[in-house]
Protein backbone atom coordinates (compact mmCIF):
# COMPACT_ATOMS: atom_id res chain seq x y z
CA UNK A 1 0.00 0.00 0.00
CA UNK A 2 0.88 3.78 -1.08
CA UNK A 3 1.97 5.40 2.17
CA UNK A 4 1.60 9.41 1.94
CA UNK A 5 4.64 11.26 1.76
CA UNK A 6 6.10 12.99 4.81
CA UNK A 7 6.03 16.66 5.03
CA UNK A 8 9.28 18.23 3.48
CA UNK A 9 11.31 21.18 4.58
CA UNK A 10 11.23 24.48 2.57
CA UNK A 11 12.17 24.49 -1.15
CA UNK A 12 15.25 26.04 -1.80
CA UNK A 13 14.08 28.92 -3.56
CA UNK A 14 11.04 29.53 -1.46
CA UNK A 15 13.79 30.13 1.57
CA UNK A 16 15.50 32.68 -0.72
CA UNK A 17 12.52 34.36 -2.05
CA UNK A 18 11.43 34.61 1.78
CA UNK A 19 14.97 36.42 2.30
CA UNK A 20 14.09 38.81 0.01
CA UNK A 21 10.91 40.30 1.21
CA UNK A 22 12.93 42.16 3.78
CA UNK A 23 12.77 46.07 2.51
CA UNK A 24 16.30 46.37 4.10
CA UNK A 25 17.43 43.27 2.57
CA UNK A 26 16.05 43.95 -0.65
CA UNK A 27 17.04 46.99 -1.25
CA UNK A 28 20.50 46.11 -0.29
CA UNK A 29 20.38 43.08 -3.00
CA UNK A 30 19.49 45.28 -5.73
CA UNK A 31 22.42 47.40 -4.31
CA UNK A 32 24.87 45.23 -5.02
CA UNK A 33 23.61 43.77 -8.14
CA UNK A 34 23.42 46.85 -9.81
CA UNK A 35 27.38 47.90 -8.95
CA UNK A 36 29.59 47.01 -12.35
CA UNK A 37 32.35 45.14 -8.92
CA UNK A 38 32.08 43.52 -5.98
CA UNK A 39 30.88 45.40 -3.15
CA UNK A 40 32.36 45.62 0.73
CA UNK A 41 30.54 46.21 4.06
CA UNK A 42 31.40 49.56 4.58
CA UNK A 43 30.48 50.55 0.57
CA UNK A 44 26.98 48.99 0.87
CA UNK A 45 26.75 50.60 4.55
CA UNK A 46 27.61 53.52 3.37
CA UNK A 47 25.45 53.85 -0.24
CA UNK A 48 22.30 52.84 2.03
CA UNK A 49 22.77 54.61 4.77
CA UNK A 50 23.08 52.06 7.38
CA UNK A 51 25.27 51.14 9.87
CA UNK A 52 28.16 49.06 9.18
CA UNK A 53 26.67 46.15 11.79
CA UNK A 54 23.46 46.00 9.99
CA UNK A 55 24.69 45.63 6.31
CA UNK A 56 26.79 43.12 7.13
CA UNK A 57 23.80 41.17 8.85
CA UNK A 58 21.61 41.29 5.63
CA UNK A 59 24.48 41.19 3.40
CA UNK A 60 25.56 37.48 4.91
CA UNK A 61 22.10 36.50 4.79
CA UNK A 62 21.94 36.95 1.25
CA UNK A 63 25.10 35.05 0.79
CA UNK A 64 23.48 32.25 2.96
CA UNK A 65 20.75 31.90 0.68
CA UNK A 66 23.37 32.06 -1.81
CA UNK A 67 21.99 35.09 -3.57
CA UNK A 68 24.84 36.72 -3.34
CA UNK A 69 28.66 35.24 -3.76
CA UNK A 70 31.23 36.23 -1.01
CA UNK A 71 35.03 36.69 -2.12
CA UNK A 72 38.06 38.22 -0.42
CA UNK A 73 40.38 40.40 -2.03
CA UNK A 74 42.65 43.51 -1.06
CA UNK A 75 41.82 46.72 -2.21
CA UNK A 76 44.76 48.52 -0.91
CA UNK A 77 46.58 47.17 -3.69
CA UNK A 78 49.31 45.77 -1.46
CA UNK A 79 50.66 42.12 -0.56
CA UNK A 80 53.07 40.37 1.49
CA UNK A 81 53.14 41.67 5.29
CA UNK A 82 51.58 44.40 6.46
CA UNK A 83 48.49 44.96 3.72
CA UNK A 84 46.23 44.45 5.88
CA UNK A 85 43.32 41.52 5.69
CA UNK A 86 41.41 40.81 2.58
CA UNK A 87 37.96 42.93 2.58
CA UNK A 88 35.04 40.63 2.81
CA UNK A 89 33.15 41.48 -0.90
CA UNK A 90 30.11 40.67 -2.11
CA UNK A 91 28.70 40.16 -5.90
CA UNK A 92 25.35 38.66 -7.57
CA UNK A 93 25.89 35.07 -7.32
CA UNK A 94 25.11 32.57 -10.40
CA UNK A 95 21.87 31.21 -8.53
CA UNK A 96 18.68 31.59 -10.46
CA UNK A 97 15.64 31.67 -7.95
CA UNK A 98 12.05 30.67 -9.55
CA UNK A 99 9.40 29.48 -7.24
CA UNK A 100 5.87 28.97 -8.89
CA UNK A 101 3.11 27.85 -7.11
CA UNK A 102 1.31 25.52 -7.72
CA UNK A 103 4.76 23.77 -9.08
CA UNK A 104 5.59 24.16 -12.65
CA UNK A 105 8.41 22.53 -14.43
CA UNK A 106 8.29 24.48 -18.01
CA UNK A 107 12.13 24.17 -18.64
CA UNK A 108 12.15 20.69 -18.23
CA UNK A 109 9.32 20.54 -20.80
CA UNK A 110 11.58 22.85 -23.11
CA UNK A 111 14.06 20.68 -22.89
CA UNK A 112 12.45 17.12 -23.86
CA UNK A 113 11.43 19.56 -26.92
CA UNK A 114 14.56 20.75 -27.68
CA UNK A 115 16.34 17.24 -27.27
CA UNK A 116 13.35 15.86 -29.99
CA UNK A 117 13.18 18.51 -32.62
CA UNK A 118 17.23 17.81 -33.00
CA UNK A 119 17.31 14.41 -32.65
CA UNK A 120 14.00 14.27 -35.40
CA UNK A 121 16.44 16.36 -37.64
CA UNK A 122 19.14 14.84 -37.33
CA UNK A 123 18.30 11.21 -38.01
CA UNK A 124 14.85 11.68 -39.62
CA UNK A 125 12.51 9.75 -37.03
CA UNK A 126 9.02 11.82 -36.44
CA UNK A 127 9.50 14.21 -33.69
CA UNK A 128 6.58 13.03 -31.70
CA UNK A 129 8.47 9.60 -31.62
CA UNK A 130 11.47 11.08 -30.30
CA UNK A 131 9.51 13.11 -28.15
CA UNK A 132 7.95 10.23 -26.10
CA UNK A 133 11.03 8.03 -26.35
CA UNK A 134 13.00 10.91 -24.68
CA UNK A 135 9.97 11.26 -22.08
CA UNK A 136 10.48 7.88 -20.93
CA UNK A 137 13.30 7.42 -20.81
CA UNK A 138 13.75 10.65 -18.18
CA UNK A 139 10.89 8.95 -16.33
CA UNK A 140 13.29 6.25 -15.35
CA UNK A 141 16.09 8.91 -14.80
CA UNK A 142 14.31 10.24 -12.49
CA UNK A 143 13.14 7.08 -10.54
CA UNK A 144 16.58 5.76 -10.57
CA UNK A 145 17.87 9.20 -8.98
CA UNK A 146 14.84 9.02 -6.25
CA UNK A 147 14.47 5.52 -4.74
CA UNK A 148 11.01 6.49 -3.30
CA UNK A 149 7.55 4.67 -3.73
CA UNK A 150 5.27 6.20 -6.63
CA UNK A 151 3.56 8.31 -4.29
CA UNK A 152 7.03 9.47 -2.61
CA UNK A 153 8.46 10.48 -5.87
CA UNK A 154 5.59 12.35 -7.76
CA UNK A 155 4.63 14.93 -4.55
CA UNK A 156 8.66 15.62 -4.69
CA UNK A 157 8.08 16.49 -8.19
CA UNK A 158 4.78 18.66 -8.34
CA UNK A 159 2.22 16.71 -9.25
CA UNK A 160 0.26 16.38 -5.83
CA UNK A 161 -0.57 13.22 -6.09
CA UNK A 162 -3.95 12.20 -3.74
CA UNK A 163 -4.96 8.08 -3.46
CA UNK A 164 -8.24 7.38 -4.94
CA UNK A 165 -9.57 4.03 -3.94
CA UNK A 166 -6.85 1.93 -5.49
CA UNK A 167 -5.64 4.59 -8.05
CA UNK A 168 -3.61 7.90 -7.65
CA UNK A 169 -5.17 11.20 -9.20
CA UNK A 170 -2.67 13.96 -9.66
CA UNK A 171 -3.95 17.21 -8.51
CA UNK A 172 -1.10 19.54 -10.40
CA UNK A 173 0.09 19.40 -13.89
CA UNK A 174 3.75 20.69 -13.59
CA UNK A 175 3.25 21.90 -17.54
CA UNK A 176 0.11 23.44 -17.31
CA UNK A 177 -0.23 26.20 -20.00
CA UNK A 178 1.70 24.07 -22.08
CA UNK A 179 -0.68 21.43 -22.00
CA UNK A 180 -3.66 24.01 -21.81
CA UNK A 181 -2.59 24.96 -25.23
CA UNK A 182 -0.62 22.07 -27.07
CA UNK A 183 -2.96 19.33 -25.19
CA UNK A 184 -1.89 16.54 -27.32
CA UNK A 185 1.97 17.32 -27.28
CA UNK A 186 2.28 17.73 -24.02
CA UNK A 187 -0.23 15.70 -22.56
CA UNK A 188 1.61 12.60 -24.57
CA UNK A 189 4.68 13.69 -23.64
CA UNK A 190 3.56 14.01 -20.00
CA UNK A 191 1.82 10.40 -20.00
CA UNK A 192 5.33 8.90 -21.19
CA UNK A 193 7.24 10.31 -18.81
CA UNK A 194 5.15 8.60 -15.55
CA UNK A 195 5.42 5.42 -17.86
CA UNK A 196 9.02 5.61 -17.41
CA UNK A 197 8.79 6.51 -13.88
CA UNK A 198 6.73 3.61 -13.35
CA UNK A 199 9.40 1.45 -15.35
CA UNK A 200 12.23 2.81 -13.06
CA UNK A 201 10.42 2.15 -10.19
CA UNK A 202 9.58 -1.63 -11.28
CA UNK A 203 6.04 -0.55 -10.78
CA UNK A 204 3.92 -3.21 -11.95
CA UNK A 205 1.01 -2.80 -9.85
CA UNK A 206 0.27 0.60 -11.62
CA UNK A 207 -0.45 2.05 -15.07
CA UNK A 208 -0.33 5.52 -16.49
CA UNK A 209 -3.16 6.26 -18.63
CA UNK A 210 -4.73 9.49 -20.00
CA UNK A 211 -7.97 10.10 -17.95
CA UNK A 212 -8.43 14.12 -18.49
CA UNK A 213 -10.56 15.71 -15.99
CA UNK A 214 -11.17 19.06 -14.32
CA UNK A 215 -8.54 20.48 -11.90
CA UNK A 216 -6.32 17.12 -12.38
CA UNK A 217 -3.39 16.74 -14.25
CA UNK A 218 -4.60 14.33 -17.74
CA UNK A 219 -2.41 11.58 -16.87
CA UNK A 220 -3.80 8.93 -14.00
CA UNK A 221 -2.49 5.97 -12.30
CA UNK A 222 -5.00 3.24 -11.96
CA UNK A 223 -4.75 -0.56 -11.23
CA UNK A 224 -2.70 -2.64 -13.40
CA UNK A 225 -5.97 -4.60 -13.20
CA UNK A 226 -8.19 -2.25 -14.42
CA UNK A 227 -9.69 -2.38 -17.80
CA UNK A 228 -8.44 0.68 -19.92
CA UNK A 229 -9.78 4.21 -20.08
CA UNK A 230 -11.59 5.07 -23.25
CA UNK A 231 -9.60 8.30 -24.04
CA UNK A 232 -7.70 8.15 -27.38
CA UNK A 233 -3.91 7.98 -26.61
CA UNK A 234 -1.62 11.08 -27.90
Amino acid sequence: MLMDHPKQAPHPDVSAVAALDEPTRRRLYDHVVRQPGPVSRDEAAEAMGLARKTAAFHLDRLADESLLDVIYERRSGRTGPGAGRPAKLYKRSTKQVTVNLPERHYELAGRLLAQALEESEATGEPVRAVLHRKARELGTQLAGQEPAGVFDLLDDNGFEPRHEGAAIVLGNCPFHALARDHTRTVCGMNLHLLQGVLEGLGETGLQACLQPSPGHCCVRLQPASAPPVSVRRP
